[in-house]
């Protein structure tokens, strides 16, 4: 069963809490330290947390329904802006830009299409933000999660350093145009030399 997508509300943050406390780890890689995904989850992830990001204007919440089930089976943020990182903004070669934040869907539905819809609401999302490009930071070692992307026009176009508790992990930055999906064109800036 394909899901429903649509922008979470207030009501939303406690189900949005208990993914993302299910899904989190599931990104991490096994060097992530057990304290740091508990402090994580307890103080990121926690339902305040999302009613704060619901109240942020910069910021799009959504979230994939399968029938009636109480929770929602994944959920994306995207954050509109210029990124903090030197790094990611000598990478990006398209402003404006909006970050997907966060991509994450129930285990039990991978493989089911709901990574499908769930991305294509949220790349029609970002293009409404007026972006003319997208990006995120994953893992190098997420072979998967770069697949996906990769398949969903998200290019490698640079790289960042992620920190995670005390250590550091390398992050692929990947970029994809929303012009396709907006009729809009942006500017495009130089990519690193």
């Amino acid at each position: 069963m394909l899901p429903t997508v649509r922008r979470a509300v207030g009501a939303d943050a406690e189900g949005l809490s208990r993914l993302a406390a299910l899904t989190f780890p599931l990104a991490c890689t096994p060097r992530t330290s057990a304290d740091f995904l508990a402090t994580h989850i307890a103080t990121r992830l926690d339902p305040d947390s999302f009613r704060r990001h619901l109240a942020d204007a910069a910021c799009v919440l959504l979230l994939a329904e399968v029938g009636d089930g109480a929770d929602p089976v994944g959920y994306t943020m995207l954050l509109a802006g210029e990124p903090d990182d030197e790094d990611v903004r000598a990478a990006l070669r398209l402003r404006p830009t909006v970050a997907l934040e966060r991509f994450y869907v129930h285990p039990d539905h991978h493989g089911s299409g709901v990574s499908d819809v769930l991305m294509r609401h949220t790349l029609t999302a970002a293009a409404g933000t007026g972006a003319a490009g997208a990006w995120l930071g994953v893992s190098e070692e997420n072979g998967r999660a770069n697949a996906f992307y990769a398949r969903h026009g998200f290019e490698a176009v640079g790289r960042k350093t992620f920190h995670i508790g005390d250590a550091s992990e390398d992050d692929v930055v990947r970029e994809r145009p929303l012009a396709d999906l907006s009729g809009r064109r942006g500017t495009s800036a130089p990519g690193p030399a």
